[in-house]
C-alpha cells in the first residue's frame, strides 16, 4: 500500500479516538457525526487488519498495534501541521489554537496565573491545557506533538529536544502570619523543632527537601504529607506547621498575606526549571509565540513579592548546592 492510496484524514480520526478514549468524544472533538467517525474507524481496521480499539468498561482501549503506531502517526500529523503553520502566519489575536504544556505540580498555579494574565486580552481564541507528563515519555510526547512544550527540571534528553533555563526558584519556608513561636526570623533550631507539611506525589521515599536535609545529616518532623501546594498552603495558614517549598508556593492562596515567608535556614538547592520543545518545532512561529509568552510569564513570576524578599535574604549568606538525582527533582 502506498501513501497516495490512503486518506490521511483517517489518521486524524485515529488520533482523536486514541486521545479521547471513545467514538462519541472523538466526534465532539472533530465536529463530525458518529456515522462518519465509525465509518473512518472501519476503514482503518480494514487497512491494518486489526481492530485497533476494543471496548472495555465503556472505554475504547487501544490494541497493541494501535499503541505501536500512535507515536509515528502523531509525529506525521504534527509535521503536517507545522508545514501548514509556516505557510499561514499565526495571529494570536485571530487564530484559534489549543496549546498543551507539560507542567509539574509545583509550578502549575503560579505559572498559569502569570501566563493567562499576559495572554487573555492579546490572544482571546487561544486555549491552554496543562498535563503531567512522565519524564521517561517527555521526548516521545514532544516529538509526537501531544505536548507543544514542557517545563521541568534538567533532564537527560537527546539533542532533538531543545531546552533553555527559564526560571530559578529558591527554597523558602512558609508559616502562618502571627505564628506564636516565630518572630522576624526562623533559625535552624526552630525549624527542626517544629512540625512540617510535605508536598509530594510519591507514595514512599524521601521528598526533594527531605533528601537534601538527609544529606546534611538532618531529619525534620513531617506531620502531614499531601499532593499539592494549594492544600499545603491552606493547612499552614490555619496551623502552626511549616511548609518548605519554592518561593512562589504562596501564590496559590487567594490571600498570600495569610503567610509569612522566611529564607530556608539550611543550604537547600533551588528548583531550576527548563523550557523544553522539540527540534521540529524550533522554527514554528506558533510554538515560538508560546515560548515567548512562557518566558515573559516566568520573568513576571520571578519578580513576585516573595521572590524579591527571598533573593535579598539568600544573597546575605553563602549557599552550597546539593546535587540531586533526576528521580528526586522537583515534584
Amino acid at each position: 500500500m502506498h501513501v497516495r492510496d490512503v486518506d490521511l484524514n483517517l489518521f486524524v480520526v485515529f488520533d482523536a479516538i486514541y486521545s479521547e478514549g471513545g467514538v462519541s468524544r472523538a466526534c465532539f472533538r472533530l465536529n463530525l457525526t458518529q456515522p462518519a467517525v465509525s465509518h473512518a474507524l472501519s476503514r482503518l481496521r480494514a487497512m491494518f487488519n486489526d481492530p485497533l480499539f476494543v471496548r472495555r468498561n465503556h472505554v475504547m482501549t487501544p490494541t497493541p498495534l494501535a499503541r505501536q503506531i500512535i507515536t509515528t502517526v502523531r509525529q506525521a500529523l504534527n509535521g503536517l501541521e507545522t508545514t501548514l503553520t509556516h505557510t499561514h502566519r499565526f495571529d494570536p489575536a485571530q487564530t484559534p489554537k489549543r496549546f498543551v504544556i507539560g507542567l509539574r505540580n509545583n509550578l502549575e498555579a503560579p505559572m498559569l496565573s502569570a501566563l493567562i494574565n499576559r495572554i487573555s486580552t492579546v490572544a482571546p481564541l487561544v486555549e491552554i491545557a496543562t498535563v503531567r507528563s512522565e519524564r521517561n515519555n517527555l521526548e516521545r510526547e514532544l516529538a509526537a506533538g501531544t505536548l507543544d512544550v514542557a517545563i521541568d527540571t534538567l533532564l537527560p534528553l537527546s539533542a532533538e529536544v531543545r531546552r533553555e533555563q527559564i526560571l530559578t526558584e529558591h527554597i523558602a519556608v512558609f508559616a502562618r502570619r502571627g505564628h506564636p513561636e516565630l518572630g522576624t526570623r526562623l533559625d535552624k533550631k526552630a525549624y527542626l523543632r517544629m512540625e512540617h507539611v510535605c508536598v509530594t506525589s510519591r507514595r514512599s521515599g524521601l521528598s526533594f527537601e527531605d533528601f537534601q536535609l538527609q544529606r546534611l545529616g538532618l531529619t525534620r518532623t513531617v506531620r502531614l504529607t499531601c499532593q499539592n501546594f494549594a492544600t499545603a498552603c491552606h493547612v499552614v495558614s490555619r496551623s502552626n506547621m511549616l511548609l518548605t517549598a519554592s518561593e512562589s508556593a504562596a501564590s496559590v492562596l487567594e490571600d498570600p498575606g495569610l503567610l509569612q515567608c522566611f529564607p530556608c535556614p539550611f543550604p537547600i538547592s533551588p528548583h531550576v526549571n527548563y523550557l523544553y520543545w522539540h527540534a521540529t518545532a524550533e522554527d514554528d512561529t506558533t510554538n515560538q509565540w508560546l515560548r515567548e509568552q512562557l518566558r515573559a510569564a516566568a520573568a513576571l513570576l520571578a519578580g513576585s513579592r516573595f521572590s524579591k524578599k527571598n533573593r535579598r535574604a539568600v544573597k546575605a549568606r553563602p549557599r552550597v548546592g546539593i546535587p540531586l538525582p533526576a528521580s528526586l527533582a522537583a515534584e
